[in-house]
C-alpha cells in the first residue's frame, strides 16, 4: 500500500493507520465500532447465505450492485458514477478506513479492495482469513440483517487507469517478455481437463500465461508469510516484476493481485473480464486464442 495513513472518525478519534493491505482479526476487533470505521462483507455466491456476520457490517455485493450487468460477463467493475452512489449509500466518506471480509476466508475480499484501490481508495486491507478466522478467534457474530448506513457518505470514485484492464491489453501483454499474466485458476480449468464451472466457455488457457492457482497462496485460510509469497511469484514469473491476474471472473484474480502487493510487487494489473470473458464461444480465436494442455516454458 505505500504509506501508512492516520484515519480519523467524526469525533477525531484516530481508527489508527492500517497495517498493510491486512489486517489480523485481533486488530480488527481493538477498533470496532470506532468513527471513521467501515467494515464490509464481500462474500459473493453461497457464501452470501452464511447467516452470520461481524456486528456493524454492511454488504459490499458483488453479485449485485456493484457489478456492470449491462454486459454479459459476471462481476465486471460497474462505471464510476454508480460505484460512487453505491459507496455513498453504504455510507462511505472520502476519510474512513474500510475492512473488508468475506465469509469463505480470503475469497471475494481481495476483489472489493481492488475496486476500491481503481477507484482512488486507498485506506482499505482485507481481514486476513475472513469469517473463519474471525470466529476461530472466538470473537463474536450477529446473525441479524445487516442495518442500512446512519446517512449517506461523501465518497467519490477517482478511477485509477490501469488497475483494471481489458482483452486488448491483456492480448498486448502475452506477448511481452517484460510482462508475466497470471491465471488464478486451478490447474485442470487452466490446462482444460476439468469443464468450466460457466457452462459454454471454452476450456483451456491463453497461449502464454502462467498457472498459479489462488489456494497456493494461503495457509489455512491466511495468507502466507511475504517470503513465501515471493518465492511463489518468482517460482511462476521469474524475475518478471510486471504482473497481471486473470481468473475466471476476475475476483480470485485479485487474490494474486493482493499476494502479489504483500510480496513487494508494485506494476500490477487485474483482467477485469478473465476467462468469462476470454473463453466466450463467441470470441475470434485470432483474438482471443485457447491452448489446453500444461503451460509452454
Amino acid at each position: 500500500m505505500g504509506e501508512e495513513t492516520q484515519a480519523y472518525g467524526d469525533e477525531g478519534t484516530a481508527v489508527g493507520a492500517l497495517p498493510g493491505p491486512l489486517v489480523s482479526a485481533d486488530w480488527l476487533a481493538a477498533r470496532l465500532g470506532a468513527p471513521g470505521l467501515l467494515v464490509l462483507d464481500a462474500s459473493v455466491g453461497a457464501h452470501r447465505g452464511s447467516g452470520r456476520r461481524i456486528e456493524g457490517a454492511r454488504v459490499f455485493d458483488i453479485d449485485g450492485a456493484l457489478s456492470d450487468h449491462t454486459v454479459p460477463v459476471p462481476h465486471t467493475m460497474p462505471d464510476a458514477a454508480r460505484f460512487t452512489e453505491e459507496m455513498r449509500a453504504l455510507g462511505l466518506n472520502d476519510t474512513d478506513t474500510v475492512v473488508v471480509y468475506d465469509a469463505a476466508g480470503i475469497y471475494s475480499s481481495a476483489r472489493a479492495r481492488w475496486m476500491l484501490r481503481a477507484m482512488g481508495f486507498d485506506r482499505a486491507a482485507v481481514l486476513d482469513g475472513g469469517l473463519p478466522a474471525w470466529t476461530a478467534a472466538g470473537l463474536p457474530v450477529t446473525e441479524s440483517a445487516p442495518e442500512p448506513a446512519a446517512g449517506r457518505g461523501d465518497f467519490t470514485a477517482r478511477p485509477r487507469p490501469g488497475l483494471l484492464v481489458g482483452a486488448g491489453e491483456v492480448a498486448e501483454v502475452l506477448a511481452d517478455p517484460g510482462a508475466a499474466v497470471l491465471d488464478a485458476r486451478t490447474r485442470g480449468r487452466f490446462e482444460g481437463t476439468e469443464p468450466e464451472p460457466r457452462a459454454g466457455l471454452r476450456g483451456g488457457h491463453m497461449p502464454g500465461a502462467v498457472s498459479l492457482p489462488f489456494g497456493r497462496l494461503q495457509d489455512g485460510g491466511r495468507m502466507r508469510a511475504p517470503d513465501e509469497l515471493r518465492a511463489a511469484f518468482a517460482g511462476a514469473a521469474g524475475d518478471r516484476e510486471r504482473l497481471y491476474f486473470s481468473c475466471g471472473s476476475g475476483v480470485t484474480a485479485c487474490v494474486l493481485a493482493l499476494g502479489a502487493e504483500l510480496a513487494g510487487y508494485r506494476d500490477l494489473a487485474v483482467y477485469d473480464g478473465s476467462w468469462s470473458e476470454w473463453g466466450l464461444p463467441s470470441a475470434d480465436p485470432e483474438v482471443r486464442p485457447v491452448v489446453t494442455g500444461p503451460q509452454q516454458r
